[in-house]
């Protein structure tokens, strides 16, 4: 991990949103402190002392039954007043219900936070099949997933090489994460204006998204949607990539109008 020590503290302070990052994408289930270690790669003993401290404050919770941790009260109340600034998901849940409706599938609300998207809004459509590869409060690289991709694929050229030389998708996620299959994916995505991801990540499920502009023309968020593979045909996804860039136009420009723009 690359904990800057530019000050007094940030070391810890690094730690403790790592640990928080750690537990939000758990939730609502929780997760143990061995799970958390892993993700962080931090010790046990300190995942554990970091924990204790951020429940003692009231930002993190304990399960004593089922040996989990949870976010806890003071991250909610926090939350909620950040919500003012940043939520836009009042505004896009009209576009991720109406593209669920239209199409049958699951439909999402993701948005870019650093180098990676966090969901923020799903919709469920009429289809019985589902896809749960993607849930409200997942997070993914960018690049991974059809939204990380939508959004890395509109990104100034420099930023994704800068992305690109210094993140190991491979490692994780597979061969296809590699930089040049990349390359050539995010070239794709540019040219016919929405991602795709063919069962990259899980076997079956696939995933269309379309990256949402804030106010400085940047990619900010994305529309998705995901579902089985033989929902994806060659024959639907034209169809289905129109209805995600319209939505995705609609809603960047009610964004625009609104001057609305996310913590990156």
């Amino acid at each position: 991990m690359d904990m800057s020590s530019s000050f007094p503290g940030a070391q810890v302070v690094g730690r403790m949103a790592a640990v928080l990052r750690a537990v939000s994408t758990a939730m609502p289930r929780g997760i143990s402190t061995a799970e958390v270690a892993r993700g962080t790669g931090l010790a046990r003993p300190t995942v554990h002392r970091l924990l204790a401290a951020l429940t003692a404050e009231g930002f993190c919770d304990h399960d004593n039954r089922e040996g989990l941790w949870l976010l806890g009260p003071e991250m909610y109340l926090m939350g909620t007043v950040a919500a003012e600034r940043y939520d836009i998901t009042e505004i896009a849940r009209d576009h991720v219900a109406a593209l669920a409706d239209a199409t049958g599938e699951s439909a999402f609300l993701s948005v870019r936070r650093g180098d990676e998207t966090v969901c923020l809004l799903r919709a469920d459509g009429a289809f019985p099949i589902r896809s749960f590869v993607l849930y409200e409060g997942k997070r993914f690289p960018l690049g991974v997933a059809s939204a990380g991709l939508a959004i890395l694929s509109f990104l100034p050229e420099k930023a994704i090489e800068r992305y690109l030389e210094g993140r190991d998708l491979a490692a994780e996620h597979g061969s296809d994460h590699a930089p040049d299959p990349l390359r050539r994916r995010i070239a794709e995505t540019r040219a016919r204006g929405w991602a795709e991801n063919p069962a990259l990540i899980v076997e079956g499920s696939w995933g269309m998204g379309a990256a949402v502009f804030d106010a400085a023309g940047q990619p900010a968020w994305a529309l998705s949607l995901t579902g089985v593979e033989s929902r994806f045909s060659p024959e639907r996804r034209p169809e289905m990539g129109r209805l995600l860039m319209h939505h995705a136009h609609e809603l960047s420009k009610r964004l625009r109008n609104d001057q609305v723009s996310p913590a990156r």
